[in-house]
């Protein structure tokens, strides 16, 4: 048995679906009873707070696609110690694992069983055993490029249903996406709305990234439809896009400098 399996380990699990937080709680107390949970948390927003107010933890559990955006980005706000490990949980394409594998990262397809997991904390406990200084720092900075450039190809259009028939819709003719009531509906430069069977969270992994924002929860905006960009209190940015929406849409103050680097390139 590794001596590092009763160690005191502070942990963090970053995941926006409840009922997988739950699970992987649970399986830590089984698996690890002696280890701490330090924070469950939900978005990128939160993350980034967390760990500019606290300590890093020995382990991060984190899932790739959050609430309001991939996780990646939370490398590019924060800097995370040498000392602090990272396990994804993804079901992303096989050219991530193997970026995965070759920057030494472990990695959990979902669902996430036991078996799994176990076998993660044990190649996290493997590290933790011999000297820090035996292990570079991981270059998540670098890694996330790696992923990143390895997805060349993006979405161009879409199949929309109806009744009877089916249209297709190209992507450049679409202004924003946008949520509500559990729906995702795609709004065109001419002001047509359609319903699609995608989250935005799909949707964010699967636009090119260079002419699509995800400016919050709610709203996908192509860089075309931008009109008008207004300063709000605490820096946040009121954005208008075209044609018009019946809803405010609001940039945070931690979103706004990428929304701005984005519409600058």
């Amino acid at each position: 048995m590794s001596k590092a399996k009763n160690k005191y380990v502070n942990i963090v699990i970053i995941e926006d679906e409840i009922h997988n937080s739950r699970l992987l709680q649970g399986l830590i107390d089984k698996l690890r009873p002696a280890w701490n949970i330090a924070a469950i948390l939900e978005s990128i927003e939160e993350s980034v707070k967390w760990f500019n107010s606290n300590s890093a933890p020995d382990l991060v559990l984190m899932d790739i696609q959050l609430s309001d955006g991939i996780c990646f980005s939370i490398f590019e706000k924060v800097k995370l110690p040498t000392s602090c490990r990272v396990i994804f949980t993804t079901a992303y394409d096989e050219y991530a694992i193997r970026a995965f594998e070759v920057n030494s990262i472990d990695y959990l397809l979902k669902p996430i069983e036991e078996p799994a997991l176990n076998k993660a904390f044990q190649k996290f406990e493997e590290l933790i055993e011999v000297e820090n200084e035996n292990f570079g720092e991981v270059e998540y900075t670098k890694l996330v490029n790696t992923i990143l450039q390895g997805k060349r190809e993006y979405r161009t259009r879409f199949l929309i249903s109806a009744v009877n028939t089916y249209q297709k819709l190209e992507a450049e003719d679409i202004a924003y996406f946008y949520s509500e009531n559990k729906l995702t509906f795609a709004v065109t430069n001419d002001g047509k709305e359609y319903t699609l069977d995608y989250n935005l969270e799909q949707l964010e992994s699967e636009l090119n990234p260079k002419m699509f924002f995800r400016v919050n929860r709610k709203v996908i905006a192509h860089i075309n439809s931008v009109i008008k960009i207004n300063n709000e209190s605490g820096g946040k940015l009121l954005v208008e896009l075209n044609p018009l929406t019946d809803f405010d849409i609001v940039v945070s103050r931690l979103k706004a400098s990428d929304f701005k680097v984005w519409m600058g390139k």
